[in-house]
């Protein structure tokens, strides 16, 4: 028995586009989990002073996340491992500081 993987070429996809919405699938099943083992996780005001919960936290994670790799594109050229660890950091300090 072989496995293969499925064909995105009538989508017009890459496996790296495949994988990026995956991840983002995975991060709000994550969340809802994480919503279910401890509901209302506690509003909180950090250095932008105004209320956020964990999932506004995690949008803005996503949005600079995406912002991020477009200034990387544009700017420094198509490799985005360095985008991606730079995302990663910055996601860290928004779920701390935010």
């Amino acid at each position: 028995m072989s496995f293969s993987l499925p064909d995105f070429s009538w989508m017009a996809w890459t496996w790296p586009t495949a994988a990026f919405f995956i991840v983002i699938v995975l991060l709000l099943i994550g969340m809802g989990v994480w919503e279910y083992a401890a509901p209302g996780g506690n509003p909180r005001i950090g250095i932008l002073r105004f209320e956020t919960t964990r999932g506004d936290r995690l949008f803005l994670s996503l949005l600079g996340s995406a912002f991020i790799h477009l200034a990387w594109l544009g700017l420094a050229g198509s490799s985005l491992w360095w985008a991606l660890a730079l995302s990663v950091v910055y996601a860290v300090g928004v779920f701390r500081y935010v």
